[in-house]
């Protein structure tokens, strides 16, 4: 009787032992979100419920810690299950073989996010990361401006855009806008446009002409002000709340700080989708994403919680607390929380569900890392040469040869 009470003992102790031993634990790393801490504690529960066995921990940093720390980690043969990474890095990280493909991972549930979703995270063929939040930019515009002008309607085609612009400096005296020029090679893409073709710098064809063309006759026109070049966010905000100009490309949540600092221009201001051009994708999208570094101890089990965090319930629940960010999946962008906005009272409202109706056109629009040898020089030259064609000190075929030459030359090495 001894022995037997021994025995049911032991095995009970075994059992607890195994079963101790069984709960993985799956550490996955946030950038800059500690903030929404209720969020992620609320999600670890759920995560840890539904998956017996699998215990989720959650570690946020600075973004400028994620790199050395999840490189030490690879190192050291320990790294997390899952890292918080934007599109660029993916790219980096899956030319280094430091990050693992996930198709064989993902099945079914790959159909969940939206197209370009996808492509943003596909190298050679193959997904490198999990979806998760997104932003883009919608347009916010002054309502008596746009009477003034004469123009009932928000543009839906850039051309339509241009077309309003100089309506309204004709009409009203007024710059109507201030297109971020600090990203050309986003304006670029959004155009329809390519970079670089064959390993060789190709902005100065016919067309690339044409469209830097546009904005010089826009800024010589004053539809643009003077000083667009050294316009970044906030002094683009702050033109709009002054009523120095008609129009601003913004997100949905930017919006608060007109009702904030300027309320007599919020309640003038309506939204509408920023009008797409050839390339049929918005501006100012910036998708974040969960990658697998290579080394983790079960990638299988990484990637249920990968695709537990950016699964359309998961982006609903986050876009929610964040009041501010976009899901990257086609049925959370579907939901009543954005899609009712579209009748509420609340611009704030009203721009989320217009941002909402257009994520199927977000993409990235940056150049694949290490395509440059010299990135920072290369993209400043770049930029300066377009600031000369529109402020008119070249001509724009000029500028773009100059430009396009100095990358060629720096390519070929």
């Amino acid at each position: 009787m001894k022995l037997k009470k021994m025995l049911i003992v032991g095995t009970a102790l075994f059992a607890g032992v195994h079963a101790q031993a069984a709960d993985m634990e799956l550490e996955f790393w946030t950038m800059n979100l500690a903030k929404f801490n209720t969020y992620f504690d609320q999600t670890i529960v759920k995560f840890n419920e539904a998956n017996p066995g699998l215990k989720a921990k959650w570690v946020d940093m600075n973004w400028d810690q994620i790199q050395p720390k999840l490189i030490a980690s690879i190192a050291a043969g320990n790294p997390p299950a899952l890292v918080n990474f934007n599109v660029p890095w993916v790219h980096e990280f899956a030319a280094q073989g430091n990050i693992l493909p996930l198709d064989q991972f993902l099945g079914a549930n790959k159909a969940i996010y939206s197209t370009n979703a996808v492509k943003d995270v596909q190298v050679k063929g193959q997904m490198y990361a999990f979806p998760w939040y997104n932003s883009t930019q919608i347009i916010a515009y002054n309502k008596d401006i746009f009477a003034k002008a004469g123009i009932k309607n928000a543009p839906k085609t850039f051309d339509e855009f241009i077309v309003m612009g100089k309506q309204i400096k004709a009409k009203t005296g007024l710059a109507a806008f201030a297109p971020k020029m600090s990203d050309m090679i986003g304006f670029f893409y959004y155009a329809g446009l390519p970079v670089i073709t064959d390993g060789k710098a190709v902005f100065n064809s016919p067309k690339h002409v044409a469209f830097i063309q546009k904005f010089a006759d826009l800024y010589k026109a004053g539809v643009m002000p003077k000083d667009v070049f050294k316009m970044a966010f906030e002094q683009e905000i702050a033109a709009y709340n002054s009523g120095k100009i008609a129009m601003m490309t913004t997100a949905a949540q930017g919006l608060k700080r007109t009702e904030t600092d300027a309320k007599a221009i919020y309640d003038k201001t309506e939204v509408a989708p920023f009008p797409l051009d050839a390339g049929k994708l918005n501006l100012g999208s910036w998708m974040m994403d969960f990658v697998i570094p290579k080394g983790t101890k079960d990638p299988a089990a990484a990637a249920k919680l990968g695709i537990f965090l950016t699964s359309d319930e998961q982006q609903l629940a986050f876009s929610k607390a964040t009041e501010s960010t976009m899901p990257s999946t086609k049925k959370a962008n579907l939901d009543p929380y954005f899609q009712s906005g579209a009748n509420s009272a609340d611009v704030v409202d009203r721009a989320r569900s217009v941002a909402a109706k257009s994520m199927d056109n977000a993409r990235t629009l940056t150049l694949t890392p290490g395509t440059l040898p010299d990135e920072t020089v290369m993209t400043k030259k770049l930029q300066d040469e377009i600031q000369n064609a529109v402020e008119g000190r070249k001509s724009v075929k000029e500028a773009l040869d100059t430009a396009a030459a100095a990358w060629n030359e720096k390519l070929k090495k």
